[in-house]
């Protein structure tokens, strides 16, 4: 099978029963082998219509007598992948759309219903020939921004208890983009420079980000990471910006003992031995085997040599205890920083289980600090903007842990550009134009326990 529209919806049958989208997307990639620009458009398809699902549904019932949820599960797809193609795909001629989701309509059961859905197309084009907003929306300004850019009311008023509502606005449009591809070049095996002209000898065109010297922002389609010059020599890592300013947060030294004790898939784990030159010990724990499995994949393809896997949750290892010269702890979060890599998580998350990972994340950080030796240091890095995850963890862990304090980037230091009156990092998408991060550097007093 070559169509890439019949592909989508395999992957969308498979995300809507609860599989999550970049493993549907993964699995249907591997299964039917498309060429580059088909590949572009099958991930556009299947990230593009998850991402914009609250709109996409909100046309539906207000072109179609019955509403998105009463209509058959593969037919509201399908109407999500023409909608989609009609409203977002500017390259794609609308006739174009149309005839492909009337064919996709005909071949997936619904052969009796195509007049309907060519009917429902050509009625949203001809609103959009009428008005530039053919969407009807409700005078509520909260629902009114999670219709229009499609999140749930509850993601809106988190960001707009921190941002005006033109941020706010702002902040939705930058996590609807598609998201860019960083990579960290491993300074151990090659140059920035290196990489820079294997890259445009292939024709990949790069940028250079500020703050970060290890950092070259992919532009453009670059096919499968995996056939881009310097990957099997080790050369480099997929790493967003923001997420490279934490191992430069925690500064780890050549010789040290550094923990990082949720490591897996090593992201982190990996720049941290790059920091320290690959000389001394890092500890990479995680409690799933085989996320770890990922992470010494990692680590062979770099050649790094100082990583030591420790199965276990970092909430019940008292081996560590006052070992460690610097800990990370990357805690599992809600991803409301990085929403435009993880399209379904905006559907995932609910306040609930926001309050869950911030209970879980306390207990993280109450136990990983056991981990610092006196005068030690412990990062506390999420990829999420709630501050529930955030701000709150870490004043409460302050108020209830006396030996401890921030220490804020020092005036020198690239991390500066992000810091917060209170010394803790916050890094907003649509002003930096990267993930959204928070992170903080605590320091153990040395007469601490």
């Amino acid at each position: 099978m070559t169509n890439p529209r019949q592909i989508a919806l395999i992957a969308l049958r498979d995300i809507h029963a609860g599989a999550y989208a970049d493993v549907a997307l993964n699995k249907v990639l591997q299964k039917f082998s498309l060429p580059n620009l088909d590949r572009g458009l099958l991930t556009e398809l299947v990230y593009g219509t998850v991402r914009r699902q609250r709109t996409l549904d909100a046309i539906i019932n207000q072109l179609a007598s019955k509403k998105s949820h009463q209509q058959p599960k593969d037919l509201r797809t399908i109407l999500h992948l023409g909608l989609y193609q009609l409203r977002y795909q500017e390259r794609i001629p609308p006739s174009a759309a149309v005839n492909t989701t009337v064919e996709l309509a005909k071949n997936n059961g619904f052969a009796g219903l195509t007049g309907f859905v060519n009917g429902l197309l050509r009625q949203y084009i001809r609103l959009g020939e009428k008005s530039p907003e053919p969407l009807k929306l409700p005078e509520n300004p909260v629902q009114r921004l999670g219709i229009l850019h499609s999140f749930p009311d509850w993601i809106i008023e988190v960001w707009l208890e921190q941002l005006s509502w033109a941020e706010t606005e702002q902040l939705c449009q930058w996590m609807n983009q598609t998201p860019t591809i960083d990579l960290r070049i491993n300074p151990l095996r090659t140059t920035i420079e290196e990489v820079e002209e294997a890259l445009q000898s292939v024709g990949i065109l790069t940028r250079r980000i500020a703050h970060l010297p290890q950092a070259l922002r992919l532009i453009g389609n670059t096919g499968a990471i995996q056939n881009i010059p310097g990957f099997s020599q080790g050369w480099w890592s997929v790493q967003d910006a923001s997420a490279q300013l934490v191992g430069y947060l925690l500064n780890p030294q050549p010789g040290e003992v550094v923990i990082d004790a949720c490591a897996a898939p090593g992201g982190k784990t990996t720049h941290i031995a790059e920091l320290m030159q690959d000389q001394g010990k890092i500890w990479a724990g995680d409690r799933t085997a085989s996320r770890l499995a990922k992470l010494k994949e990692n680590a062979r393809r770099l050649h790094l040599q100082s990583i030591h896997i420790c199965t276990g949750d970092s909430r019940h290892l008292p081996q560590f205890y006052h070992t460690g010269d610097r800990v990370l702890l990357d805690a599992p979060c809600s991803g409301l920083g990085t929403l435009h890599r993880h399209p379904d998580a905006r559907w995932r998350q609910t306040p609930e289980s926001v309050v869950e990972l911030s209970r879980l994340q306390s207990q993280l950080i109450a136990n990983t600090s056991k981990f610092v030796k006196p005068g030690g240091i412990l990062v506390y890095a999420t990829c999420t903007l709630h501050p529930k995850e955030n701000e709150d963890v870490i004043s409460t862990f302050l108020a209830s842990h006396p030996h401890w304090q921030i220490q804020p980037p020092r005036v020198d230091s690239p991390q500066l550009a992000y810091s917060t009156p209170q010394g803790w990092l916050k890094v907003w998408p649509h002003r930096e134009n990267m993930d959204g991060f928070f992170m903080v550097r605590l320091r153990k007093t040395n007469n601490s326990e």
